[in-house]
This record gives structure tokens, sequence and C-alpha cells, in this order.
């Protein structure tokens, strides 16, 4: 994505400054822009310069496994949703229809523990 242009020459980015950092400095300066809403280690250190703030991010990945197994229960519901449509046979149906009943009853537990684990995340904070 192209840098946005601006009509105003004061705000042009016109003199670049090369300065050096220790290895350790950098991968510091890597990981605040990783986490944060800057685009590059130059507009961090330019925010940084400029007193302006640096929004960092934090990510809880401690949801990340129950989501993804809500995930693929969505799937296989999309997938016995597919089938049922198209299958004409009562029979066919009505077997389709209780593995759907099957993948919704799981998600309801999965919910359950989703809720649960957000309600102790809410605690901490």
């Amino acid at each position: 994505m192209a840098r946005r242009k601006t009509d105003e020459a004061a705000e042009l980015l016109s003199h670049p400054i090369i300065f050096r950092v220790t290895e350790r400095e950098y991968l510091r300066l890597e990981e605040i822009q990783k986490k944060s809403d800057c685009h590059s280690i130059g507009e961090v250190i330019r925010r940084s310069l400029a007193g302006r703030q640096v929004r960092l991010f934090h990510r809880d990945a401690s949801l990340d496994g129950v989501v993804e197994e809500l995930r693929a229960i969505g799937v296989n519901i999309n997938q016995i949703t597919r089938h049922f449509n198209a299958s004409s046979s009562g029979q066919r149906r009505a077997f389709l229809s209780h593995q759907a009943l099957e993948q919704y009853r799981k998600v309801e537990t999965k919910v359950n523990l989703l809720l649960s684990l957000i309600s102790q995340l809410a605690r901490k904070w």
C-alpha cells in the first residue's frame, strides 16, 4: 500500500537520518512495531521522538483453542445442512437432522466453556 500523499510541504518526510542500534535494541523496536499500530520501525522511532503515543495491542491466546473447535463444529454443521438440502430421501434427512442436533449440542458445551473462560478473564481485569 502506498503512503498517503499530503499537500503540506512541512509534513513531508524529506530528511533521512541514519543511525545504528545494537541487535538487542533492533529486536526490541521490531517487537514494539509488531505489537503496535505502527507500520514500520521508523514510524515507531518518529512517534517516540515526537512524544506521540505508540498504541500497543495485546492478543490473549487462551481462547484460541475453544474458538477453533467452534469453527470446526460450524463447518460440520454447514456440511450436514448442505447434504440435508441436497437429499430427497426421508430416512437420509432424518439421519442428517440427528447429526446436526449432535453438533448443536457440542456447540452448547463449547459456548458454556467459552463463557466461563471469559468470566474468569473479566475477573482478572
